[in-house]
């Protein structure tokens, strides 16, 4: 959770945003069409990372205005709460805060939990609470801020696409994954009950897992009783690629949940029309019945990244990526059945860790610059973001 902003950043973005032509903060309306997914509100802008209004006012002071007005609008625009290491009394406190803020401003708060043990399986964002008991009192902490607040929950990046046995951290009887199943389970349950809240499960990206990989960790995870499943938290999939994807999970839910084997499920390499005779010959469940999905669009603008052929062993292309762009801006009218809402989950211009690409070190060969830390403010991936934005993030007047 980030700090909020202290009083002389927030004027001080308030001016610069009016100087240069950018609209202040503001939490997109949205009224879902008739079976679209949603509540019909609005979507919450949160507090900067502080490190954005700095990097904006020192653009602005150099004479690089249309810069200066692309990063505050980029973090003007709806995103994401991260919760992740915080005691249980302060995420409590700190989610009571958010969803109260959005509140006020009838706004829904997209919250991401992030505090699974053994998150991110030791690496770059490493950390998350000592094992099932520290995790459950921190999730009963989270619920009890949440309380009736309008919120969309994106429980626990990589916590099913990256299980423990994905990566080498589990017994031969496979105690940490049985672990993490029961962790998720429990904040769905602890969660979804909620008044207005929406918890959706982690399903990774299009490039990872296959769709009849994928289904059966919903399932086990207990998506029959969550609202549905994200795609593309942090990662740099086109909408298009997110959306079929999701298209092909849910179905493949509803095919399994009416008796049917997720291995004869098509997947995203399924040629399309192919894959789509499939769904209309086997899936008859109605959308309204079906399991829905949100995807994360905050860095998608130019698609995924591809590595120069044949220059690293491990070329790390989900982490900090040159040359990605904003993508379509949140909404929670999709007019996609399946879809409630398109979301900026990964927060942007926050680094994704520091990228050695499998050299030794320690700058990032593609960037010649050692990157931030996990998290941290990454003022040249912010404006690559904002350059390449597409569409266009908003231009001056």
């Amino acid at each position: 959770m980030r700090r909020r902003t202290p009083t002389w950043l927030a004027a001080l973005s308030l001016g610069a945003a009016a100087l240069l032509g950018v609209p202040p903060a503001h939490a997109e309306q949205a009224v879902p069409p008739a079976g679209g997914g949603g509540h019909g509100t609005a979507l919450y802008v949160p507090d900067a990372n502080p490190a954005a209004y700095r990097q904006a006012l020192d653009l602005a002071r150099s004479g690089r205005l249309r810069d200066a007005a692309g990063i505050l609008a980029m973090v003007n625009t709806p995103q994401a709460v991260w919760f992740g290491d915080q005691t249980p009394a302060e995420v409590e406190r700190q989610a009571r805060a958010v969803v109260r803020d959005a509140g006020r401003a009838h706004a829904t708060a997209v919250i991401a939990l992030y505090d699974i043990p053994g998150r991110d399986c030791s690496n770059y964002s490493a950390g998350g609470a000592a094992d099932t008991a520290e995790y459950q009192e921190w999730i009963d902490a989270v619920a009890r801020g949440i309380g009736h607040g309008d919120t969309i929950v994106v429980l626990e990046p990589d916590a099913l696409a990256l299980l423990p046995s994905d990566c080498g951290q589990d017994d031969a009887q496979g105690t940490k994954t049985a672990a993490r199943y029961a962790e998720v389970n429990y904040a769905v349950d602890a969660l979804e009950p909620l008044p207005g809240t929406r918890v959706y499960l982690d399903t990774g990206h299009p490039g990872w897992h296959t769709v009849d990989s994928i289904v059966p960790r919903l399932v086990k995870g207990g998506v029959g009783r969550a609202s549905g499943f994200y795609t593309n938290a942090s990662n740099y999939h086109t909408d298009e690629a997110d959306s079929w994807y999701g298209k092909l999970i849910s179905s493949c839910l509803a095919y399994v949940g009416d008796g049917g084997d997720a291995a004869e499920c098509p997947s995203q390499g399924t040629p399309r029309a192919e894959a789509q005779a499939w769904l209309d010959a086997h899936v008859h469940t109605p959308p309204s019945h079906m399991k829905h999905f949100v995807t994360d669009s905050s860095r998608n603008g130019r698609g995924p990244w591809t590595p120069p052929a044949g220059t690293y062993t491990d070329a790390q292309d989900w982490c900090n990526p040159p040359d990605r762009g904003l993508g379509a801006r949140p909404t929670l009218r999709t007019r996609d059945p399946l879809q409630d809402a398109r979301l900026w989950i990964k927060t942007p211009g926050e680094s994704d860790g520091l990228c050695l690409r499998g050299t030794p070190g320690p700058q990032d060969p593609e960037r010649g610059t050692v990157d931030p830390a996990a998290g941290e403010w990454f003022p040249q991936q912010a404006l690559e973001l904002v350059r390449f934005a597409n569409p266009p993030i908003t231009p001056l007047r």
